[in-house]
Protein backbone atom coordinates (compact mmCIF):
# COMPACT_ATOMS: atom_id res chain seq x y z
CA UNK A 1 0.00 0.00 0.00
CA UNK A 2 1.57 3.29 -0.62
CA UNK A 3 2.45 5.96 1.86
CA UNK A 4 -0.17 8.66 2.56
CA UNK A 5 1.19 11.97 1.93
CA UNK A 6 2.00 14.33 4.39
CA UNK A 7 1.04 17.95 3.79
CA UNK A 8 2.06 20.70 6.26
CA UNK A 9 -0.94 22.51 6.64
CA UNK A 10 -1.28 27.03 7.69
CA UNK A 11 -3.77 28.10 9.91
CA UNK A 12 -7.39 27.25 10.00
CA UNK A 13 -6.58 24.22 7.45
CA UNK A 14 -10.13 22.73 6.58
CA UNK A 15 -12.55 22.12 3.92
CA UNK A 16 -16.19 22.87 4.21
CA UNK A 17 -17.91 20.95 1.41
CA UNK A 18 -21.55 21.96 0.55
CA UNK A 19 -23.45 19.66 -1.43
CA UNK A 20 -26.76 19.66 -2.77
CA UNK A 21 -28.94 19.74 -5.65
CA UNK A 22 -29.20 22.82 -7.82
CA UNK A 23 -31.21 25.03 -6.27
CA UNK A 24 -30.52 23.41 -2.68
CA UNK A 25 -28.78 27.10 -2.17
CA UNK A 26 -25.08 25.67 -2.37
CA UNK A 27 -23.43 28.92 -3.76
CA UNK A 28 -25.50 31.15 -1.82
CA UNK A 29 -24.60 29.85 1.56
CA UNK A 30 -20.97 29.15 0.53
CA UNK A 31 -20.67 33.26 -0.33
CA UNK A 32 -22.69 34.37 3.01
CA UNK A 33 -20.73 32.16 5.07
CA UNK A 34 -17.34 32.98 3.59
CA UNK A 35 -18.85 36.79 4.54
CA UNK A 36 -18.69 35.97 8.24
CA UNK A 37 -15.97 33.41 8.36
CA UNK A 38 -12.46 35.06 8.99
CA UNK A 39 -9.69 34.45 6.23
CA UNK A 40 -11.78 31.84 4.75
CA UNK A 41 -12.07 31.58 0.54
CA UNK A 42 -14.66 29.91 -1.75
CA UNK A 43 -13.43 27.44 -4.44
CA UNK A 44 -15.63 26.25 -6.71
CA UNK A 45 -14.39 22.71 -8.99
CA UNK A 46 -17.09 23.45 -11.31
CA UNK A 47 -14.52 25.81 -13.25
CA UNK A 48 -11.95 22.52 -13.92
CA UNK A 49 -14.85 21.38 -15.34
CA UNK A 50 -15.19 24.40 -17.64
CA UNK A 51 -11.29 24.53 -18.51
CA UNK A 52 -11.61 21.11 -19.95
CA UNK A 53 -15.12 21.94 -21.30
CA UNK A 54 -13.37 24.42 -23.66
CA UNK A 55 -10.30 22.92 -24.23
CA UNK A 56 -11.55 19.60 -24.81
CA UNK A 57 -11.73 18.24 -28.79
CA UNK A 58 -15.39 17.92 -29.15
CA UNK A 59 -15.37 14.43 -30.00
CA UNK A 60 -13.87 13.90 -26.13
CA UNK A 61 -16.37 15.58 -24.31
CA UNK A 62 -19.08 14.21 -21.36
CA UNK A 63 -22.52 15.16 -20.92
CA UNK A 64 -21.01 15.34 -17.02
CA UNK A 65 -17.62 16.91 -16.62
CA UNK A 66 -17.43 15.10 -13.28
CA UNK A 67 -17.33 11.42 -15.19
CA UNK A 68 -13.15 12.77 -16.25
CA UNK A 69 -11.13 11.49 -13.63
CA UNK A 70 -8.93 14.30 -14.51
CA UNK A 71 -11.66 16.59 -12.87
CA UNK A 72 -11.56 14.93 -9.83
CA UNK A 73 -8.00 14.62 -9.73
CA UNK A 74 -7.54 18.05 -10.68
CA UNK A 75 -9.61 19.44 -7.89
CA UNK A 76 -7.73 17.08 -5.36
CA UNK A 77 -4.79 18.30 -6.15
CA UNK A 78 -6.16 22.07 -6.01
CA UNK A 79 -7.30 21.37 -2.54
CA UNK A 80 -3.77 20.16 -2.01
CA UNK A 81 -2.69 23.10 -2.77
CA UNK A 82 -4.91 25.86 -1.01
CA UNK A 83 -4.47 23.62 2.29
CA UNK A 84 -0.54 23.56 1.87
CA UNK A 85 -0.29 27.56 0.97
CA UNK A 86 -3.44 29.14 2.49
CA UNK A 87 -4.11 30.53 5.69
CA UNK A 88 -8.18 30.21 6.06
CA UNK A 89 -11.07 27.49 5.52
CA UNK A 90 -11.50 27.00 1.93
CA UNK A 91 -15.35 26.59 1.26
CA UNK A 92 -16.36 24.09 -1.74
CA UNK A 93 -19.92 24.35 -2.83
CA UNK A 94 -20.35 21.36 -5.32
CA UNK A 95 -22.52 18.88 -6.03
CA UNK A 96 -21.20 15.36 -5.96
CA UNK A 97 -23.90 12.17 -6.03
CA UNK A 98 -21.48 9.77 -6.84
CA UNK A 99 -20.43 7.29 -4.16
CA UNK A 100 -17.15 6.65 -6.21
CA UNK A 101 -16.46 10.55 -6.86
CA UNK A 102 -17.19 11.14 -3.66
CA UNK A 103 -14.38 9.21 -2.49
CA UNK A 104 -11.53 9.72 -4.49
CA UNK A 105 -12.26 13.47 -3.65
CA UNK A 106 -13.82 14.20 -0.47
CA UNK A 107 -12.77 10.41 1.51
CA UNK A 108 -9.01 10.85 -0.08
CA UNK A 109 -8.53 13.80 0.91
CA UNK A 110 -10.03 13.08 4.49
CA UNK A 111 -7.32 9.99 4.78
CA UNK A 112 -4.36 11.72 3.91
CA UNK A 113 -5.80 13.82 7.43
CA UNK A 114 -7.63 16.97 6.27
CA UNK A 115 -10.57 17.86 8.18
CA UNK A 116 -13.41 18.15 6.04
CA UNK A 117 -16.97 19.48 7.46
CA UNK A 118 -19.69 18.12 4.48
CA UNK A 119 -22.99 18.86 4.36
CA UNK A 120 -25.46 18.18 1.53
CA UNK A 121 -28.13 21.17 1.63
CA UNK A 122 -31.58 19.47 1.13
CA UNK A 123 -34.61 20.05 -0.36
CA UNK A 124 -37.54 18.03 -1.68
CA UNK A 125 -38.37 18.44 -5.35
CA UNK A 126 -41.01 20.73 -5.14
CA UNK A 127 -38.52 23.51 -3.41
CA UNK A 128 -36.04 23.16 -5.49
CA UNK A 129 -38.23 23.36 -8.48
CA UNK A 130 -39.77 26.39 -7.56
CA UNK A 131 -36.22 27.78 -6.95
CA UNK A 132 -35.06 26.67 -10.13
CA UNK A 133 -38.57 28.89 -11.13
CA UNK A 134 -36.88 32.07 -9.55
CA UNK A 135 -33.76 31.68 -11.38
CA UNK A 136 -35.43 31.72 -14.64
CA UNK A 137 -34.18 28.03 -15.32
CA UNK A 138 -35.46 27.02 -18.98
CA UNK A 139 -37.83 23.96 -18.76
CA UNK A 140 -34.66 21.67 -20.12
CA UNK A 141 -31.89 23.25 -18.42
CA UNK A 142 -29.41 21.13 -16.66
CA UNK A 143 -30.23 21.96 -13.33
CA UNK A 144 -33.64 20.94 -13.79
CA UNK A 145 -32.64 17.68 -15.44
CA UNK A 146 -30.81 16.43 -12.57
CA UNK A 147 -32.91 16.88 -9.72
CA UNK A 148 -34.46 13.29 -10.23
CA UNK A 149 -30.74 11.94 -10.06
CA UNK A 150 -29.33 14.56 -7.46
CA UNK A 151 -32.69 13.32 -4.93
CA UNK A 152 -32.05 9.83 -5.60
CA UNK A 153 -28.23 9.98 -5.20
CA UNK A 154 -28.42 12.13 -1.76
CA UNK A 155 -31.39 9.17 -0.53
CA UNK A 156 -29.24 5.99 -1.54
CA UNK A 157 -25.63 6.99 -2.26
CA UNK A 158 -23.98 10.38 -0.78
CA UNK A 159 -26.12 10.91 2.24
CA UNK A 160 -24.36 12.03 5.23
CA UNK A 161 -25.06 15.17 7.00
CA UNK A 162 -28.41 16.49 5.77
CA UNK A 163 -29.34 20.43 6.41
CA UNK A 164 -32.85 20.50 4.89
CA UNK A 165 -33.38 23.82 3.72
CA UNK A 166 -37.38 23.57 2.32
CA UNK A 167 -38.42 26.14 5.35
CA UNK A 168 -34.77 27.96 6.27
CA UNK A 169 -33.88 30.98 4.87
CA UNK A 170 -29.80 31.40 3.98
CA UNK A 171 -29.01 32.89 7.31
CA UNK A 172 -30.60 30.28 9.21
CA UNK A 173 -28.31 27.63 6.82
CA UNK A 174 -25.35 29.35 7.63
CA UNK A 175 -26.16 29.32 11.07
CA UNK A 176 -26.85 25.21 11.20
CA UNK A 177 -23.39 25.04 9.37
CA UNK A 178 -21.33 27.02 11.74
CA UNK A 179 -23.13 24.99 14.57
CA UNK A 180 -22.64 22.18 13.65
CA UNK A 181 -19.15 23.07 12.25
CA UNK A 182 -17.88 24.33 15.52
CA UNK A 183 -17.41 27.55 13.30
CA UNK A 184 -17.15 31.37 15.05
CA UNK A 185 -18.88 33.90 12.93
CA UNK A 186 -18.66 37.16 12.61
CA UNK A 187 -21.74 39.52 13.39
CA UNK A 188 -24.20 40.36 10.71
CA UNK A 189 -25.25 43.95 10.94
CA UNK A 190 -26.25 44.05 6.88
CA UNK A 191 -30.49 44.90 7.06
CA UNK A 192 -32.44 42.36 5.49
CA UNK A 193 -32.76 44.30 2.37
CA UNK A 194 -28.78 44.73 2.10
CA UNK A 195 -28.49 40.76 2.63
CA UNK A 196 -31.25 40.37 -0.37
CA UNK A 197 -29.80 42.50 -2.67
CA UNK A 198 -26.60 40.46 -2.30
CA UNK A 199 -27.96 37.23 -2.32
CA UNK A 200 -29.36 38.71 -6.08
CA UNK A 201 -25.94 39.48 -6.74
CA UNK A 202 -24.56 36.35 -6.75
CA UNK A 203 -27.38 34.43 -8.23
CA UNK A 204 -26.60 36.70 -11.12
CA UNK A 205 -22.84 36.18 -10.90
CA UNK A 206 -23.20 32.31 -10.89
CA UNK A 207 -25.56 32.48 -14.04
CA UNK A 208 -23.82 29.92 -17.05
Amino acid sequence: MPAIPVFLMKGEHMIIWLNGAFGSGKTTAAYELNKRLPNSFVYDPENVGYFLNKNLPKAMLKDNFQDFKEWRSMNVDMLRLFLREYEGPIIVPMTIIKKQYYDEIITQLQEEGITIHHFILYANKATLTKRLNTRLELPNSWPRQQIAACLHGFEYEVTEKKIVTDNLTVNQVVQEIAQLANLELLADNRSKFQRKIEHIKILLKHIR
